[in-house]
């Protein structure tokens, strides 16, 4: 009979995982060992728990789902914010964490890494909220649970939590009957109202638009959706959480919706919509435009993973698949109905000795850009800059905005750089978030990736700045670091590194970054309150 940790990792493999993302630590020591052992899996130590997570949510991202082993406690509340994250924008990581043995647990031992008051399961219990499932695995409920734990995860596409206690890693399994697996499928008659409903709505428009979002790529259905939108032949466009979930150079694509912020044209078109099919669309505030958008509730429909909202009416135990892969067969092409372009950013005209400004760094990312590039963005000021930016075929730009943990960007950039090493991985922070999660860019050398690093210099926290009804608080200043000697103290030999702070370098650096071999990490140095327009247009309505 296999052990615990075989089993758990026989069938981990089976999903198609190879990497596992960590920090060691005693407790998991036994799991850390069969990882390393096993010649089939490649571990991946990180910098700290939290990078770690913050890597294998960017590395679900890209390969569709992840795992995160971490030790009991200190590592798995390291970790947590990094779990939540994932929770909240659907990505799928299995987070394996190494407890105490069990007979210390059934004597309510007090261990290290605890609270100090005998209780090992209140860790489990914190993490609850934002994982799909969770258990402690034994050998006898071994196979029973991993596989309920990793049919949860498939169908929810969130985080599941599994806990093995010291001695019970290496223990054989006692039994080996695996539950019947029973395929969630769609209620056929709220599939057929539902398809028939949005078909209808959808032909009767005057005027209507799609507009998908981020949980399409989450759940691996942008191809159906496209079958959908080509076959209704109506305009599409994406809020800010779902840039370039579809191909941003079809012509169907009008360009960002964004409430009042931005595209005014689009917003127009949009909001005198008489019908909006969302697909998989979350309104939170930034897809909202602040909540500038005005969008008439009645006259939207949103397709979800497990429901359908059209209008005011709920509709449960339907799923987006199904729907979607209705809705390809059933609809009527429309070729009546045309939108706005948006217009596309111009490069300001600039003298070589200029300094750099926010509108000249983001026309020229946008001159920079390579099909099937993956674009790698923090939660600041640069994430308001590129939204506007029209990426190339194929490119992949990814942010974790409804979140909004501040630092994930360079870590997540170290995720994705392993998930697809023969594409492109292009880093866009400031140096704000940057120095929270910095020590990652060891990893990328000791990995053998090169990615191509910018790191905006504006003297400080710009987007808070930006978000404050003062520009100058204190709280958002920051210390002085020489950033672009980082890659170097940190041990990434032979890299490009450079500091810019006119056009005229930051075009020569540009130049020679689009034939580059080896990694590349570039300091670029703005004025202390260059903004993009974007981002100005967000200071003056708060």
């Amino acid at each position: 009979m296999p052990t615990v940790i075989q089993y758990l990792l026989d069938r981990l493999k089976q999903l198609g995982i190879r990497d596992i993302f960590g920090v060691p630590g005693d407790f998991a020591f036994p799991i850390n060992n069969a990882v390393c052992d096993d010649k089939e899996l490649r571990w991946i130590g990180c910098c700290n728990e939290l990078n770690a997570a913050y890597a294998a949510d960017s590395y679900a991202r890209i390969k569709g789902m992840s795992v995160l082993s971490t030790t009991f406690g200190v590592g798995e509340l390291s970790a947590l914010c990094g779990i939540a994250g994932s929770y909240a924008e659907y990505n799928l990581v299995f987070h394996i964490v190494g407890m105490p043995k069990m007979q210390a647990q059934k004597r309510h031992d007090i261990v290290h890494h605890s609270l100090g008051d005998g209780e090992s399961s209140i860790f489990m219990e914190m993490a609850a909220p934002v994982v799909c499932a969770s258990t402690m695995l034994t050998p006898e409920n071994c196979v029973e649970e991993v596989e309920r734990v990793i049919a949860a995860a498939l169908e929810n596409h969130r985080p599941v939590y599994i806990a093995i206690p010291h001695d019970y890693v290496n223990a054989e399994i006692s039994s080996f009957t695996a539950p019947k697996e029973t395929p969630v499928k769609s209620d056929p008659a709220t599939l057929e109202e539902v398809v028939s409903t949005i078909a209808g709505k959808l032909s009767n428009a005057k005027q209507a638009c799609i507009m998908p979002g981020f949980l399409v790529d989450r759940f691996d259905l942008k191809d159906l959706t496209m079958a959908v939108i080509n076959a209704s032949g109506l305009p599409y466009v994406t809020m800010a959480l779902d840039k370039s979930v579809l191909d941003e150079t079809n012509p169907s694509y009008l360009g960002l919706y964004m409430g009042q912020l931005i595209n005014p044209e689009i917003r127009e078109f949009v909001e005198s919509c008489d019908c909006i099919l969302a697909i998989g669309t979350i309104p939170s505030d930034i897809n909202m435009g602040m909540f500038t958008a005005k969008l008439d509730k009645a006259r939207v429909i949103n397709i979800m993973p497990s429901s359908v909202h059209i209008g005011y009416t709920d509709h449960i135990n339907v799923k987006m698949l199904d729907v979607l892969e209705e809705l390809s067969k059933r609809l009527n092409k429309r070729t009546d109905i045309k939108g706005p372009v948006a217009r596309r950013l111009s490069t300001p005209k600039v003298n070589h000795e200029d300094l750099i400004t926010a509108d000249y760094l983001y026309t020229k990312y946008a001159e920079f850009f390579k099909p099937d590039d993956i674009i790698i963005a923090d939660s600041s000021s640069s994430f308001y800059g590129l939204l506007p930016l029209v990426l190339p075929k194929g490119a992949k730009f990814e942010s974790e905005m409804l979140w909004g943990a501040i630092g994930w960007a360079t870590p997540a950039s170290f995720g994705a750089a392993l998930a697809a090493p023969d594409q492109r991985v292009i880093l866009i922070t400031g140096e704000g978030s940057h120095q929270m999660t910095a020590q990652e860019i060891s990893q990328f050398y000791r990995y053998g990736l090169k990615p191509i690093i910018f790191v905006l210099n504006n003297q400080g926290y710009l987007i808070e700045k930006m978000l404050s009804e003062k520009l100058d608080y204190c709280y958002n200043d920051l210390a002085e670091w020489q950033y672009h000697k980082l890659p170097e103290v940190l041990g990434c030999n032979n890299w490009i590194m450079r500091k810019v702070t006119t056009c005229g370098e930051l075009d020569k650096t540009m130049e020679e970054l689009g034939s580059t071999k080896t990694g590349a990490y570039i300091e670029v140095v703005t004025p202390k309150l260059s903004a993009s327009p974007l981002m100005e247009e967000i200071h003056k309505n708060l």
